[in-house]
């Protein structure tokens, strides 16, 4: 898993790119709770490259998605593949995380937001 990270004005944009498993999830709850601590509680990941996500990256997420928004910020996912969609559509997560269909339209739900 690789992780680049890109600021769109006020809104951080995590690309990551690989499987998101229990071998990984933690370094990527570091990375999201760094930018949180960093100050950027309006964050994005990007998962157009993320081909897999287990048990442990859904649980990376939905830690991260409660730390934004008790900072007052939120998580948002763009770009989610098929595969890794059905995986939250199951997981229940499809009703707390915004999807959306690309970064721009992502980071734009933050400016319409305020």
């Amino acid at each position: 898993m690789q992780i680049n990270i890109t600021q769109h004005d006020t809104v951080a944009v995590l690309a990551i790119t690989g499987s998101v498993d229990s071998l990984n999830a933690d370094a990527l709850t570091q990375r999201f709770a760094a930018s949180i601590s960093g100050g950027d509680v309006r964050l994005v990941a990007d998962f157009s490259l993320v081909n897999y996500t287990s048990s442990a990256g859904l649980r990376s997420l939905l830690g991260t998605v409660k730390s934004c928004r008790l900072a007052g910020g939120d998580l948002r996912i763009a770009a989610v593949q098929p595969q890794v969609r059905r995986v939250l559509e199951i997981a229940g997560f499809t009703s707390i995380l915004k999807i959306f269909p690309d970064v721009r339209h992502a980071v734009e739900s933050f400016t319409e937001a305020a």
